[in-house]
């Protein structure tokens, strides 16, 4: 799944990450779609990528952050990640809304409950 607009840098982070996740029991389909999201996410933060996102620009790195963000967990999706969910959802007034807000309007809409 290498891509022409990496550089060979990219190319050999990609292959590790993905050898990582597969010794450690991830489907090769699973560890390759990680691993493109990874080294996409460094280029967008590093300044290669031509287009990237708000949030992956100004989010920790993927290195730091690890499986903190894994929509589960204490403190579960960020607001940033609640955010783009209602924009998707097209749920108005999310400009002006928290993190708990956010989460219950986003649950409400999609039928979920909890974090």
């Amino acid at each position: 799944m290498p891509q022409k607009a990496w550089s060979d840098k990219r190319e050999r982070q990609f292959e590790h990450i993905k050898g990582g996740l597969k010794r450690r029991g991830r489907s090769d389909d699973a560890a390759e779609e990680i691993a493109a999201r990874t080294v996409n996410k460094e280029r967008a933060r590093s300044g290669e990528a031509k287009r990237s996102s708000r949030t992956s620009r100004d989010d920790i790195s993927s290195g730091r952050r690890g499986r903190r963000r894994s929509h589960s967990g204490a403190r579960g999706r960020t607001r940033d990640q609640l955010y783009e969910e209602a924009k998707d959802l097209n749920i108005e007034g999310r400009s002006r809304m928290n993190k708990e807000q956010l989460l219950r309007a986003v649950n409400r809409r999609t039928g979920r409950s909890g974090s």
